[in-house]
């Protein structure tokens, strides 16, 4: 095509000009004697002549291979990895002991949806798509249908706890039954819950039951996740924001408990967290280092909480505040730092806290590599001496 061109422009140039007459040519002869319009001429023939030049041979570049690039800075990833990622390289051999995965356990066809199972270096499974490699596990022991009657009363914003007529209390109906067998205890809290669907759902399906699980209350279709945790064994509880140092620009939401608040602003506030959802044994702190300092507020909080037969368990960082209708706090929160050799350590250490007092409590967020280090952790404890218990087993009332 180019040659083409090329040949036709060279024929065209190359052609004779038509004879003008030398009548016609003389004005311009003259004028051309003149040295400004000589010199005007020139450049006009200067730029004519590099014109006809690239227009008979062509760019001299416009053969060579050229190319564009948009150039973008590398945004660092600030996500935790997700299970599969966490967990799906060797080097690893904290759980090599773990075996091949039931595929009755994973669903019809050993996945859900009909994906593709891939098998990883220590034996475990990872449904192609999924962040996730732990099994999912059959339902165990589904706890009773929310809310039991005589448990809860009408409030402004929906059913509220309370002690029944006959003695009984939330801090017992809702929790997990549990006996223990004579071995050092550990329980574990998995919170964050309820905001991510998937996360959500691996909690439930994939930990075993005995770990109890903490729901968001701002989270949309609240009752039902906890009805589905529930049906899978797991006695769950709501998480109360409570102020944090930085507050407002470290904002836990509009019904935060507030250090300044007194105890009507706690009541008013509580009515509205504790009315999200019903079949919780008990609450939990979410943030809440300033709110802590309170003793108006605090006092408010356990007075009530103690009323509505509730238990409170906080991730350690109120530890010396009593009251509710039942206690416990946290020895330790397992992924500060969250990477699976970090959590594992922190497993360790709750596994050596748990056979130096008999008992220990942990808690974690809802990370997938959280998830999915806590659902391989559990499957060793029998074998290591130790019993996985519900948080609630962990709870002690105050004066026993």
């Amino acid at each position: 095509m180019f040659a083409k061109r090329q040949s036709a422009l060279a024929a065209a140039a190359g052609a004779p000009p038509e004879p003008r007459s030398r009548v016609a040519m003389e004005p311009v002869l003259n004028a051309l004697k003149k040295p400004p319009v000589a010199a005007g001429a020139a450049g006009v023939f200067v730029i004519g002549a590099a014109a006809l030049f690239v227009a008979v041979l062509g760019d001299p570049r416009a053969g060579a291979p050229t190319a564009s690039a948009v150039l973008e800075r590398p945004v660092a990833a600030d996500t935790a990895p997700t299970g599969a990622e966490a967990f799906g390289f060797s080097g690893l051999d904290i759980y090599q002991d773990l075996g091949p995965i039931d595929p009755a356990l994973m669903g019809e066809g050993g996945a859900a949806g009909g994906e593709a199972l891939i098998t990883l270096p220590d034996g475990a499974s990872v449904a192609s798509g999924q962040g996730f490699s732990a099994p999912v596990r059959a339902p165990s022991n589904p706890l009773p249908k929310a809310p039991i009657a005589g448990l809860f009363q009408p409030g402004p914003n929906g059913p509220l706890p309370r002690i029944a007529a006959d003695g009984r209390v939330p801090a017992q109906a809702y929790a997990r039954p549990f006996r223990s067998n004579g071995k050092p205890m550990v329980a574990l809290v998995v919170g964050g819950l309820g905001l991510n669907s998937a996360t959500t759902r691996a909690a439930i399906e994939r930990l075993p039951a005995e770990v109890t699980l903490s729901f968001v209350p701002y989270a949309e279709g609240l009752q039902t996740w906890i009805d589905m945790a529930r049906a899978h064994g797991h006695e769950v509880m709501i998480e109360l924001p409570m102020e944090p140092t930085g507050y407002p620009d470290n904002d836990p939401g509009p019904y935060t408990l507030l250090s300044s608040g007194g105890a009507d602003d706690v009541a008013v506030k509580l009515d509205w967290l504790l009315a999200r959802a019903t079949g919780y044994f008990g609450v939990t702190n979410y943030l809440g280092d300033r709110f802590a300092t309170s003793d108006e507020g605090v006092s408010a909080l356990m007075i009530n909480l103690r009323q509505r037969g509730l238990a409170f368990l906080d991730d350690g960082s109120m530890r010396r505040r009593p009251g509710a209708f039942a206690r416990a706090s946290a020895d330790r929160v397992v992924d500060e730092e969250q990477t699976p050799a970090a959590i594992l350590r922190q497993f360790n250490a709750l596994e050596a806290a748990a056979k130096t007092n008999g008992a220990a409590l942990g808690t974690g967020f809802s990370y997938p590599v959280t998830v999915e280090a806590a659902a391989r952790w559990t499957a060793g404890l029998e074998a290591r001496g130790l019993q996985l218990a519900p948080a609630s087993a962990m709870t002690r009332r105050p004066g026993r």
